[in-house]
Parts: structure tokens; sequence; C-alpha cells
């Protein structure tokens, strides 16, 4: 069998996901989520400080508390809690534009059910908010949410 790839897949300039960045209102809680409910450490937590850093994003100045925390299958998770006075939390609503999800992939739904269950009573920035079942595939789907308390 002849393994084809198309004109897209040749140009590509993307080999991977290297990591995936998300806002949060506080690193520190949000890491005592994620460390417990994946059962690892951070890779990597800093004061983001340098100048070109403000001029890429377009807050001159700007600090931002981050870190780095390994997902299954290489991909990373990059927590950023800036440390700006004029941060808001974005709505909640999921149809709000600018809002994302992560998908893992777990071998036992109600195994990490529990785990993010009991990872949210640590003070965490995370809330577990909803589980169910679809019964066309018998996929389980549960929404685990950042806090929006700034």
């Amino acid at each position: 069998m002849v393994d084809a790839k198309s004109d897209l897949e040749l140009d590509s300039v993307a080999s991977g996901v290297h990591h995936i960045g998300v806002s949060v209102a506080s690193r520190d809680d949000a890491l005592a989520f994620w460390e417990s409910f994946l059962g690892r450490k951070a890779t990597w937590r800093t004061r983001l400080d340098r100048p070109y850093l403000g001029e890429i994003i377009g807050i001159p100045g700007v600090e931002i508390d981050g870190a780095f925390i390994d997902l299954p299958g290489g991909v990373i998770l990059e927590l950023l809690e800036y440390q700006t006075a004029d941060r808001r939390a974005n709505p909640p609503a999921t149809a709000n534009p600018g809002n994302v999800h992560i998908c893992l992939a777990v071998e036992d739904a109600d195994a990490a059910w529990r785990r993010a269950s009991i990872a949210e009573r640590r003070p965490s920035a995370a809330k577990v908010l909803s589980r169910s079942t679809t019964a066309r595939t018998g996929a389980r789907a549960s929404r685990i949410s950042e806090s929006t308390t700034a």
C-alpha cells in the first residue's frame, strides 16, 4: 500500500503541537489542580518579564507568572497568570469567541472523574461542572472549567 500525502500535508510548516497556552486567574491554584489530576509536577515555573515579551503581545512591561506541565502524548500545557491591573475573566460560556478547550483521552472515565473531583477539593482554580454519556457511541464527556474569579 502506498502512503500518499496530500499537497496540504507536504506544504505544512507545522510538524506537531508543542504547547497549549491558557491564561488563568492564578498559576499556583491552576497548578494545584493539574498536578493533582495528572499525578505529575510542573516541569517549569518562572516569572516572564523580558522586554521583548511585552512587545510581542502588545502589553509593554508585562510580567507573567508561567508554568509548563506535561500532558499525556507529549504536548505541554502552559499556564499563564498575567500580572496586570486591568485583567478581566472571559465570560465562561463556551460559545464566546476566544474560549478554548482541551480534550484528554482516558482509559477509565469513572476513575478520571473521581480524580478530577478529588483534585478540585484542593485549593484550585478548576471546577468540575458536568458529566454525561452519549447514547450513540457510549463515550463519556466531562467538563472542568477554570474559575472566572481573578
